[in-house]
């Protein structure tokens, strides 16, 4: 079974620890400034030198708080 290059660029997306904003925005299907907003809210931003990361773990336990039950 032959795999698209698509296919595997996204799966590798959803397997990173740290992301840019635009991907983070991709890999969790909002808008780039909300999640710039959420990112800064959950302290999940590292910037090395006038690169910004976000780390994914930290980002997602943040965005669990606003689960409704």
């Amino acid at each position: 079974m032959a795999y698209r290059r698509a296919d595997v660029e996204e799966t590798a997306l959803y397997a990173k620890k740290f992301v840019r904003y635009e991907e983070g925005a991709k890999k969790y299907s909002m808008g780039l400034s909300k999640f710039q907003t959420l990112a800064r809210e959950a302290k999940a931003t590292y910037k090395v030198d006038k690169l910004v990361l976000v780390n994914c773990d930290l980002f997602e336990k943040y965005l669990e708080t606003f689960r409704e039950f």
